[in-house]
């Protein structure tokens, strides 16, 4: 297992190591001791899963308070994931980072607390799973607006069509008007 740095130095990708042969693979993904040695000593309180289909965008989503770091992974499709630094006091604030995840790829995102996090879903369908340092409070969740200009995100979207969002996202604010990070 190895991390591979991203432009914005607290966001990792987490490179697993596979073993495979013609029975199928196995490859571990968490593991508190290896990921402490390589730096990020974290402590997970809850695991999600999401299915969705083909050209569905969920986020741009974070908590303003009990702010969660999130590991990210695909076990099934692909996706574009992005990490938006909201932190004011960070050299990369306002900067995203782009990363596609899928099941072909032993790889995985770490997204830091202080970041705005969102998905768009490129294959038929995915399945996304996450491990959060904090429980969601849904009464301290923002959604900043996937397309808003000033962050410019270069989303690959399937055919050029507009994704499908949910009814919380498509009310998402502005990057001028999101409460950020101190």
């Amino acid at each position: 297992m190895k991390l591979i740095d991203t432009t914005i130095p607290d966001v990792k990708i987490v490179e697993l190591c596979l073993f495979g042969d013609t029975r199928g693979f196995f490859m571990e993904t968490w593991n508190k001791k290896t990921f402490a040695g390589l730096g990020l000593d974290l402590d997970f309180v809850q695991d999600n899963h999401s299915r969705s289909r083909q050209g569905i965008l969920r986020g741009l989503h974070y908590q303003i308070q009990n702010p969660q770091g999130k590991l990210v992974r695909v076990t099934h499709g692909k996706v574009f994931d992005v990490a938006v630094d909201i932190r004011r006091s960070s050299p990369s604030f306002g900067q995203w980072v782009g990363v596609v995840l899928s099941e072909d790829s032993p790889q995985m995102l770490w997204v830091p607390p202080g970041f705005a996090h969102g998905f768009y879903v490129m294959s038929e369908s995915a399945d996304f799973l996450y491990k959060c340092t904090d429980t969601y409070a849904p009464e301290y969740e923002r959604s900043l607006q996937w397309n808003d200009p000033t962050l410019a995100i270069n989303w690959p979207l399937v055919d050029g069509l507009l994704p499908l969002l949910s009814a919380k996202d498509v009310q998402g604010v502005s990057w001028q008007d999101a409460e950020m990070y101190e």
